[in-house]
């Protein structure tokens, strides 16, 4: 597996999503965010670790709740104009 600065890993045990900061050869150095907001940066070998998969950010999911509730709305209307 080629990792590059800046990609996102995780351990093939699981954990904390981390970012990819430095490789060198087999040795990734990578950096997270702790639970109160702490700053960690580690060197793992790279056999340990795995790219993790894309999830889609808030803002995303905001526009998804959004269209839904427009449709939601559009809906309603649509039941209120056949009972009038």
């Amino acid at each position: 597996m080629d990792l590059k600065p800046g990609d996102v890993v995780v351990l093939k045990s699981g954990g904390h999503p981390l970012t990819v900061a430095e490789v060198h050869e087999d040795d990734i150095s990578c950096v997270w965010i702790g639970e109160e907001g702490e700053l960690f940066r580690e060197t793992l070998p790279s056999v340990v670790l795995e790219l993790a998969l894309h999830e889609p950010l808030d803002d995303e999911d905001d526009e998804d709740e959004h269209d839904e509730d427009e449709e939601d709305e559009e809906e309603e209307r649509r039941v209120k104009d056949k009972v009038a």
